[in-house]
């Protein structure tokens, strides 16, 4: 169990200049991506559309993860980069309601698929951290529950300003303001990591880290 130095240190930690600057960073990323997404040389193509608004949502929660753990070692690059691509493989979802390989059929859905409903989060992180405590996971994996809402969540909220949230079964929102987007996107790491602190796990992944998670 931490001392009360050791969590004050941690709370401390989370308002560090850098992860401040990171935070920053992270939500010109998102402006400037997203305004370079508008280029007719790309709306104009389905493919490069595609692949460039997917590549965004894989660099925003790498980006995001990076945040909250740091990069202090070569192995963390593998749980930024599974970050990344669990904000990204939820797109796989259009194909699946297409029923089709076919771009044009997955990006000219009649509605929205499954995975893009918000109400999924909450659901599958509660349904993950139960299945790790059930299999005694919840210590070597405990950061996964974690990743998946910080990924996903940043995946729902950039979609958010085309669409709105699909928050069933209250049905969807108007949609986000840009500016919203961004400062939603870049405080998410913040909000991820206060609640790791509440919920202890902070304390279990920092002793994996070598250093306190420092949003």
């Amino acid at each position: 169990m931490a001392s009360e130095t050791e969590k004050t240190h941690a709370l401390l930690q989370s308002c560090s200049t850098e992860s401040l600057i990171s935070s920053l960073g992270l939500g010109i990323f998102c402006l400037v991506a997203d305004r370079l997404l508008q280029f007719s040389i790309i709306q104009q193509n389905d493919w490069l559309r595609a692949l460039s608004d997917n590549s965004v949502h894989c660099m925003i929660g790498m980006w995001s993860w990076a945040i909250v753990i740091g990069i202090k070692k070569k192995t963390d690059i593998g749980e930024i980069v599974l970050a990344g691509f669990l904000a990204s493989v939820i797109d796989i979802d259009h194909f699946f309601l297409a029923g089709s390989l076919s771009l044009k059929a997955a990006i000219t859905l009649p509605r929205r698929p499954f995975l893009h409903c918000s109400t999924v989060i909450p659901a599958v992180v509660l349904t993950l951290k139960f299945t790790m405590h059930l299999f005694k996971l919840k210590d070597s994996w405990c950061f996964l529950p974690w990743m998946l809402f910080i990924s996903w969540t940043s995946h729902h909220v950039r979609d958010g300003i085309r669409h709105g949230l699909w928050i069933c079964p209250f049905g969807e929102t108007s949609p986000l303001p840009f500016w919203l987007y961004v400062i939603i996107t870049s405080s998410l790491p913040h909000i991820c990591s206060f609640v790791m602190y509440f919920t202890g796990t902070s304390q279990v992944m920092s002793s994996k880290h070598g250093n306190y998670i420092h949003v």
